[in-house]
């Protein structure tokens, strides 16, 4: 989603313009702690966007952050009677990281109020540099508030993450390095930096360097959805406080942005773009896939936003910066991101299907995957348990080749007599309902459980399908594709116990590696009759 634009015609504010910024840049006090990231081609990404995209990798800073250079720069600046009483401020966790760090360095005491919420890696990260944590509030807001009520209680000097000047011009130095970079790589025509916004201290910095330098590039602002509140800022001609924000992306999960960041921003800032989880999910991926390095969610969006301008612009041949923000990601929520990648770039469609509960139709609803328009798809995910006598309702999941196709393969599903509810970009089902299909019924009489290692290739499970004896009924049915050469398949059959010998000689047949759970109790408490 693309928000309003700056108005280049309307007049400047009153404050420090980018000619005066850049003098601070300039002499920026940084390089005694920050180190000069690097600029670097995404290839992979390049190549599938037709346009150049370039990563500069503020995740290799000692705190895995841009944060420590307007942190340091701002504590550089104090005086010797400020830095005896010490330095309190309020962070999601990276500015933490930086002011401790930087603290360390000036042998300062550095108190540090974060949101109940900051990911424990963050904390324990502040705490080994030497700050002194104090958790407080839901989020950035709350414990600014308390940051500000403990400043005035111990006569310490708060170090704001992004409403300062000398913040500002600290995260600046991250525009000159980049000017100064794509001419040594060979790129020497720039068309956009994409930037994160949380309070909007990096924008800020940036925009003021880009503008006072090379003013044709466009400065791109970038916000998820659900804290957007410097888009709607600027949009509204007033700061506008969000009552909630999202905390996936904890690092810009930011109510109110900066009185002074905001004012530049509304100068400054070309354009507004605002990504989504999903989104940002894929393009954690992206990045992943040209560095091997793992950006959390906030240093993936700018990312994320050079996908979507690319998408609405239709752009090839011209060159984007985007800025790896932060990689402090919490290591509990890879699961979440790489199960929400594949959906976030449409790579995988998710259905819900109704199928008849009778002999045979699962192999035909198998055999038409097989079938459908565009060339064959894999199941990602297949999830089954019979509840009904006349119909069954089945979870999948199939790869896709591009956006939107979601509803075309709904509607041959349909036509084939097989109705499907195309649930892609239904929020319930992709977070909960395909974690919970299942549960007791009456209808799974003589069931045995069975978990199976399938190989992942073609014809597997049409394999599995096929020999088993028509009289045997699959009572349920789960598979996830975790990305290995192998499968992890849970199936319920209806096996009549006159069967038994039978059942065996087909699973030797089969020569898939099993094992049988008919007798564990966890399925006799959430699955068995």
């Amino acid at each position: 989603m693309t928000l309003p634009t700056r108005k280049t015609s309307a007049p400047r504010a009153p404050g420090l313009q980018p000619a005066d910024y850049l003098k601070k840049i300039l002499t920026a006090r940084v390089y005694d702690v920050a180190v000069e990231s690097g600029l670097e081609p995404a290839k992979n990404l390049s190549k599938r966007l037709l346009n150049t995209v370039l990563l500069k990798r503020e995740d290799q800073q000692p705190v895995f952050s841009f944060k420590l250079r307007g942190a340091y720069n701002k504590m550089a600046h104090l005086s010797a009677a400020q830095l005896k009483k010490g330095v309190i401020c309020a962070s999601a966790g990276n500015h933490a990281q930086g002011v401790a760090l930087g603290a360390n360095k000036l042998g300062t005491r550095a108190v540090i109020v974060m949101p109940v919420t900051t990911p424990q890696v963050k904390v324990d990260a502040v705490r080994a540099l030497g700050g002194e944590v104090i958790l407080h509030g839901d989020s950035y807001s709350d414990a600014h508030l308390h940051a500000l009520t403990l400043e005035k209680k111990n006569g310490m000097t708060f170090v704001h993450p992004f409403d300062d000047p000398d913040v500002i011009a600290g995260q600046g130095t991250i525009a000159m390095e980049i000017l100064r970079q794509i001419q040594t790589i060979g790129k020497g025509a720039l068309d956009a930096v994409f930037v994160a916004i949380g309070g909007g201290g990096l924008i800020s910095g940036v925009a003021n360097y880009i503008k006072a330098v090379r003013p044709e590039v466009k400065v791109i602002g970038v916000q998820m959805s659900d804290s957007n509140a410097m888009a709607l800022s600027v949009g509204a001609g007033k700061r506008v406080t969000l009552p909630d924000v999202g905390l996936f992306a904890d690092g810009t999960a930011v109510k109110l942005v900066g009185e002074e960041t905001f004012r530049i921003s509304r100068e400054l800032v070309d354009e507004f773009i605002t990504v989504d989880t999903d989104a940002v999910c894929a393009a954690i991926k992206d990045v992943f896939i040209d560095t091997r390095s793992i950006v959390e969610p906030s240093g993936a969006m700018s990312v994320a936003a050079i996908k979507q301008y690319v998408a609405t612009h239709k752009t090839k041949g011209e060159t984007y910066a985007a800025i790896l923000c932060g990689a402090n990601m919490n290591f509990d929520r890879l699961r979440f991101v790489a199960e929400r990648a594949e959906v976030g770039e449409e790579r995988e469609a998710l259905f819900a299907v109704t199928i008849p509960e009778e002999r045979g139709s699962f192999r035909r609803f198998c055999e038409l995957i097989g079938e459908l328009p565009g060339g064959p798809r894999s199941v990602t995910e297949f999830s089954y348990r019979i509840s009904d006598a006349s119909q069954a309702h089945v979870f999948v999941g199939l790869t896709t080749q591009g956006k939107g196709e979601s509803t075309k393969i709904a509607n041959n599903f349909s036509k084939h007599g097989f109705k499907a509810l195309d649930l892609t970009h239904d929020e319930l089902a992709k977070e909960h309902i395909r974690h919970m299909v299942g549960g007791h019924t009456a209808l799974s009489k003589n069931e045995r459980l069975l978990r199976f290692v399938f190989p992942e290739r073609p014809g597997a499970l049409m394999k599995f399908l096929s020999t088993m004896q028509p009289g045997w009924n699959i009572s349920l049915f789960h598979y996830r594709n975790q990305g290995a050469d192998y499968g992890r398949i849970l199936v319920g059959l209806q096996v009549p116990r006159t069967d038994n010998k039978a059942f065996k000689a087909f699973l030797d047949t089969l020569g898939y590696p099993h094992v049988e759970e008919t007798d564990n109790p966890v399925y006799r408490l959430f699955l068995q009759a």
